[in-house]
């Protein structure tokens, strides 16, 4: 599975994990992405890989529940 979002295609960044003693070792900062129902511009309803910023921010439209 895919970690990007799949609205502003946000994915993961390299970075270095610090130890006390200034050691680095390489790791990958993910993002926080949610598994949400959204409602497209057509009105239809698909379950998208959303970052939460993508989901605070508006980009994405929740369906109105029935």
């Amino acid at each position: 599975m895919s970690k990007v979002c799949e609205v502003c295609g946000k994915g993961p960044q390299v970075g270095n994990n610090v130890s006390h003693a200034n050691n680095k070792t390489k790791r990958r900062f993910m993002p926080n992405l949610q598994s949400v129902r959204t409602q497209l511009q057509s009105g239809e309803v698909k379950r998208m890989r959303v970052c939460t910023q993508c989901i605070r921010s508006g980009a994405v439209t929740k369906p109105v529940a029935n």
